[in-house]
């Protein structure tokens, strides 16, 4: 068994001609959960997106695989198929298509129409409503279609807990939620996310860390993840902000 679920090694990428990742390298094994934060602007949802093949993010350089297979070689379908999960930023909504549709699509997409799992869809999309308190109503709306936006993260980690993907990258899941939802979703992430795969949260702040505990906290600015330490990079964060860090990388880069 690949120990190894991602490989990122010197990713360069670029959004309409800009380039906003800067030669990114990080490694996810089986088990890990891995935070990358910075401030607005560093490229960290940028890395996100070129991972998960959003076409206007260009890859102009650099390598990535998950469990071993090019990842690059592959399009957007292919490589959720491979086993890459992105939660959104700001999920869209799809008119009329309900949610439970759109789930059972999905997992059917994803299983190979797997008899076993498709069977047991229902039990399992019942008790993960229930995990994550969504009201059994939601089954029958319309996917994101008038949600509120705590109502939209815990959607995306459902998701997540029913595709049971390898590598699940969660894209700012944390932002517009309150304490409340906060702790739902966070409860969702550790007692759904599978044992053997790789986790990358995507955040500006602490407040998720304190209920999704990371094994590794990579810093990213300027389209570069310039420093990376455990659970302990981020509490130093929340105290000192991020201008210690930039201000050690501009000392470096002039010296």
């Amino acid at each position: 068994m690949i120990n190894r679920i991602l490989m990122i090694d010197s990713l360069h990428v670029e959004v309409a001609g800009k380039e906003v990742v800067k030669g990114v390298s990080l490694e996810v094994n089986r088990g890990e959960k891995h935070a990358i934060m910075g401030p607005n602007g560093s490229g960290k949802s940028s890395l996100a997106n070129a991972l998960a093949g959003h076409p206007d993010y260009k890859i102009i350089s650099g390598n990535a695989e998950i469990l071993g297979r090019n990842l690059l070689d592959m399009d957007a379908t292919e490589r959720s198929l491979a086993g890459l999960f992105l939660g959104f930023q700001y999920p869209l909504a799809i008119p009329g298509v309900t949610v439970v549709n759109f789930l059972r699509a999905a997992l059917k997409a994803r299983s190979g129409n797997d008899e076993s799992l498709m069977k047991s869809f229902r039990k399992d999309f019942s008790e993960k409503l229930r995990l994550f308190e969504i009201d059994k109503s939601f089954a029958t709306r319309y996917v994101n279609d008038g949600f509120s936006g705590g109502e939209k993260k815990r959607l995306e980690i459902l998701q997540m807990a029913l595709l049971k993907p390898s590598m699940a990258i969660l894209d700012e899941t944390d932002s517009g939620l309150d304490i409340d939802a906060l702790k739902v979703v966070a409860r969702g992430i550790n007692q759904t996310a599978p044992a053997d795969g790789g986790i990358i949260l995507v955040t500006h702040y602490q407040r998720l860390l304190n209920y999704v505990t990371p094994d590794k906290v990579h810093v990213m600015m300027h389209g570069q993840i310039v420093r990376s330490g455990g659970p302990e990079l981020a509490l130093q964060l929340e105290e000192q902000g991020y201008d210690w860090i930039n201000t050690t990388v501009s000392e470096k880069a002039g010296a």
